[in-house]
Parts: C-alpha cells; structure tokens; sequence
C-alpha cells in the first residue's frame, strides 16, 4: 500500500467516527457503515492515542518472532563455538542436536553470522581477543587451533616492547620461473608489529640475505630514528658460520645481537611464518596465474606493491596488530633523521 492509499484509508475511518459522532448512535452507525462495533472501538482507541497515523492500516510489529530462536539456546550454541572455534555450522548442529536442540545447520549459520562468527577465521579471531582483554583461559583444543591459524599467537610469551627490538629473518623458495629457475624469498620481519622486508633472488646464500639487511632494512629504521637490537635466525647455513661468515660478519659490523632458535625446532618464528604464509597465498599463488613472468626483476616488481600494501594499507588481524597495518606500529615510536641538505 502507498503512502498516498494509506492517508487515505486513515481519512476514510476519521470520517466513520465522525459520522457515528454526529448519528449519536455507535450501533446504528456500524449497521450503515458496514463495520462492527468491536472495529469501531479500536478504531476510537486508535485515533485518540495517535491521532490520524493511529487510523493507517500498518502492519503490527511483533516483539518477538513465532520463529525466533529462544535466547537461551542461542548463547549455548555461542558458547559451543567458543569451545570448538573450528566446527563448522553442520558440526555445530549436530552436536546441539545431540543435547536434545533441534537447529538446523542453516539456522546456526545464520545466527553466527548476526552475530559476526560467521566465518572460521572470525569466531578464531574473536577467541584471541577474549583471551587477550579478558583473560579467558583456553583449553589446550583451543590453543592449538590458534597457533595454527596465526602463527604470530604462538609468540605472545616472548614480548619485543618495540619495533627494531628483535627482528626475525628467513629464506623459503618462493616459486620457479621457466627459464630462470627456483626463486628463494629473503625475509625479515619485526617481530613488535609485523612490518616485512622481501628479496626474491636465484640463490639461497648469505650475500643474498645480507643484502636485504643492508640495502633496505636498515636504512628503513634509521630513517626513523629506531635502532636494530636482535635479530632471530634458524641454524640455515645461509645465516650461520665463522666470523668471516657474509651474514655473520654484517651482523657484528652493525652492533646487532645474531640470536638463533635451538637446532631441534623446526620453525622459526611465528611473525616471519605468517608473512610467508601470506605472500604466498596472496601474491605468488594469485600473480602467477594472472600473468607470464620472464625475469626476477619483473617479479620482485609486482612484489614490492604488494608488499607497500601489506604493510600500509592491509589491516592485520588478531594478535599482535589487532587490527592495525604494520607502519602503524612503526610510526607510534618514529623519530625521523633529518638529512642534512
């Protein structure tokens, strides 16, 4: 119905309890009007209580839908995907159905989704933060599921109270190109707030990774007036030898602390983890199907957009940024050099 229809429904039942008004008889007054009086007195009620909008015929508003699910079954089903932050909607069914509640896996979805859970990633991310600024103690179901979904979680008993206070680097291949060969990304990554460096080259040697060092990672946090005290590598032979070692000896000549993870782990560190992890899945796997490359150059072209974007424009979620892109985290303790002109 219009708004122009419904005016003038609302004029129409005005001009019925006018008519009966001036009859002086309700009865006789429904009788010609074709209405009944129990109509007729809700319609008096109506237009006393909200005037001429109390007489438009608008659909009433339910409190609370025949359909709606009771809260009470709503904040068990919450509650059980806190405790099992990777079962899926028919997962969660199935277990409420076992507990005597009968919801079906689109309902469940639905709910989650209202109440931003929707996705594995969100109800992931939305543990940590209860964790975190709350307290809440997980369960070692939970803990696991974390450290896998974020690598970063996994890091959060060792604090670096700022960036440059401990980087971590490390070398993983990062794609074959035909006619070039195996490609091996040369990372360093601030363990404070995950800003990232990245050099693709043919080989995996130390020159490679000291380059990296030399050429953009330690000018970015003179630029910014911070110091670099540690920085965190496996045993790889690229990063570890004599004194005379490429890496080794970079290390010493900056005054920087070489820290090493013990041989028997097979990981390094969950911030560099996670920013492997993410370059591959969002820049090599998604350009290389997009476009032919020919040459490194061309690849570690397209890489360093992606890779400004990840650290000033890609909010990172959960632990530690919460939200924040990396340059953030860096700006907060910037103190920029003036060059001299």
């Amino acid at each position: 119905m219009t708004a122009t229809s419904e005016r003038k429904l609302a004029e129409n039942r005005m001009k019925m309890l006018q008519f009966a008004e001036t009859l002086g008889n309700v009865t006789e007054a429904c009788r010609k009007l074709g209405i009944s009086r129990t109509q007729f007195y809700e319609y008096k009620k109506r237009f006393e209580q909200h005037g001429l909008d109390g007489l438009r015929d608008l659909p009433p508003i339910h409190k609370t839908h025949p359909q709606t699910t009771p809260p009470a079954v709503v904040e068990q089903l919450l509650q059980l995907s806190v405790e099992h932050p990777s079962w899926g909607c028919q997962k969660l069914s199935a277990k409420l159905k076992q507990l005597g509640i009968s919801l079906s896996a689109v309902t469940v979805q639905d709910i989650l989704t209202k109440k931003g859970l929707g996705t594995r990633s969100e109800r992931l991310y939305a543990l940590e933060r209860r964790h975190l600024e709350e307290g809440f103690e997980l369960n070692a179901e939970q803990i696991k599921v974390l450290e896998k979904h974020n690598p970063v979680f996994r890091e959060r008993h060792i604090e670096s109270s700022r960036p440059g206070e401990l980087l971590s680097a490390d070398t993983t291949l990062a794609c074959r190109l035909q006619g070039v060969g195996k490609i091996t990304l040369h990372t360093v990554v601030d363990t404070y707030g995950s800003y990232a460096f990245g050099l693709l080259h043919t080989s995996k040697q130390p020159e490679a990774s000291a380059f990296l060092l030399d050429e953009y990672v330690v000018p970015f946090y003179r630029q910014h007036g911070l110091t670099i005290d540690a920085l965190l590598t496996d045993n790889g032979r690229e990063f570890c030898g004599t004194d005379t070692h490429p890496y080794e000896l970079y290390l010493e000549l900056q005054s920087i602390q070489h820290r090493r993870t013990p041989i028997a782990s097979p990981k390094t560190n969950g911030f560099v983890e996670r920013f492997i992890r993410t370059a591959k899945e969002e820049f090599f796997e998604i350009a290389l199907k997009r476009k032919i490359y020919t040459s490194i150059d061309e690849l570690q072209a397209d890489f360093d957009v992606w890779l400004a974007q990840y650290n000033t424009e890609r909010p990172h979620l959960g632990y530690r940024n919460m939200g924040a892109c990396p340059i953030h985290t860096v700006q907060r303790f910037s103190n920029p050099v003036r060059l001299e002109g």
